[in-house]
């Protein structure tokens, strides 16, 4: 589709008494125009000319594979973007700021923007909480209350109320006192604790820098009002470390229910494998992955996964109670038994997941095609973070959602 132009109101702020200068903005996305936006801009940033290219939807649009010329980004001193950016620092002489419509960059990491300039990035870290935390609700209690099951009575038309399967039922234990170790508590991992807490779960965090100050646990990103843990109340206690003996003691803290939520960077990819699993195997954990699939070693995933379900196969005495862990000292997993109980995965490696590639088949495992953080109010919410950074911008005051390139987050 090709570039449209959206001009700015007649008056000109920078004849206003305000000083403000021209600005260009750029909006290079795969989404339908977002006009109640456009309508925003225009009226209390009447000094911005916009320019938007719509991009076709494809099956990984965080890819960028349409190709977009380069002249287009010549003259923007603003950009927000999903994966287009410019191809060389030349071709943006005049770009101050780009913002993303993810939570993260490592999609445009090998960039010459990213690598070779020091043009302020930032994310839209902080919108995805609430619909991935429904996300990652949905799938566990599907998980430890057989949904698969009932919905295979239903669609049989059976009420099933033969003996064995209703003591099946009745041994599931609930989430009350079990313990969520949330592995990255940033804007999704707390919406994620923030939910698990009201479930009575315990909930501990992992992060990389040492969160030991009251200051030091707040989350300083965009928050949707009403939702997260601003302050960091929720965590029981905090872990932190950037070595495998710090990751180590955090996974060894008796955890039932693992969430990662870390960026991906050179330094977690591959972050979990078989060391890890087995220390999480003395819970039979279940694993939910909504970052990116590359931080988990999928093989080392599969065999943990059959490994538990050849077990449970191979000895008809365990029960539906002996794998849904409960909380209490003298009901704790039986360390006898190998491997982890479940995992849902909405993100893997690579992206399309090929038809033929064996975690499909891996037992007691829930996939989603990478959808866990859409849903209606996704584009908006984007732009609610690039208009509170951009009213700090023309305050002269810190943005927020900064991506260090140092951290590569």
């Amino acid at each position: 589709m090709a570039a449209v132009a959206l001009s700015p109101l007649p008056h000109d702020a920078t004849t206003m008494g305000g000083g403000l200068k021209s600005e260009h903005l750029l909006v290079v996305l795969p989404f339908d125009p977002p006009t109640a936006f456009f309508d925003r801009i225009r009226r209390k940033h009447p000094h911005i000319k916009i320019t938007y290219r719509q991009l076709l939807f494809t099956a990984t649009p965080w890819n960028g594979a349409e190709q977009i010329p380069p002249e287009l980004f010549h003259d923007a001193t603003l950009l927000v973007t999903l994966s287009a950016v410019p191809p060389s620092p030349k071709d943006c002489p005049k770009l101050e700021w780009i913002h993303f419509t993810s939570a993260g960059t490592n999609h445009v990491a090998n960039s010459p923007i990213y690598t070779d300039t020091t043009i302020p990035l930032t994310t839209s870290s902080g919108i995805h909480g609430p619909q991935i935390a429904e996300w990652v609700l949905m799938t566990m209690l599907a998980s430890s209350h057989h949904y698969a099951l009932l919905h295979e009575w239903q669609n049989k038309h059976q009420w099933d109320q033969q003996l064995d399967n209703i003591n099946y039922m009745r041994n599931l234990h609930d989430k009350v006192g079990q313990r969520l170790g949330v592995l990255g508590y940033g804007s999704i991992g707390r919406q994620v604790g923030r939910v698990a807490k009201a479930m009575g779960m315990d909930v501990i965090a992992y992060t990389a820098s040492p969160r030991d100050t009251p200051e030091s646990k707040k989350d300083h990103g965009f928050i949707v009002p009403g939702t997260g843990d601003p302050n960091g109340d929720f965590p029981s206690a905090w872990y932190s470390g950037t070595d495998k003996e710090d990751l180590h003691r955090f996974l060894a803290q008796d955890i039932d229910h693992l969430l990662i939520s870390v960026p991906l960077t050179k330094e977690t990819t591959h972050l979990l494998g078989k060391e890890e699993f087995d220390i999480l195997s003395t819970r039979n954990a279940f694993i939910t992955n909504i970052s990116r699939g590359a931080i988990i070693d999928q093989p080392a995933l599969i065999a943990a996964l059959r490994a538990f379900e050849d077990h449970r196969t191979s000895n008809p005495s365990y029960t539906a109670a002996t794998f849904s862990v409960a909380p209490e000292a003298d009901m704790k997993a039986d360390t006898s038994i190998p491997g982890l109980r479940g995992a849902a995965l909405d993100v893997t490696d690579p992206e399309p997941l090929p038809p033929d590639d064996p975690l499909w088949d891996a037992p007691n495992c829930i996939i989603t095609p990478h959808i866990s953080g859409a849903g209606s109010a996704y584009v908006d919410r984007c732009f609610q973070v690039f208009e509170v950074n951009l009213e700090r911008r023309e305050k002269g005051e810190k943005l927020i959602n900064v991506v260090d390139r140092s951290k590569g987050y």
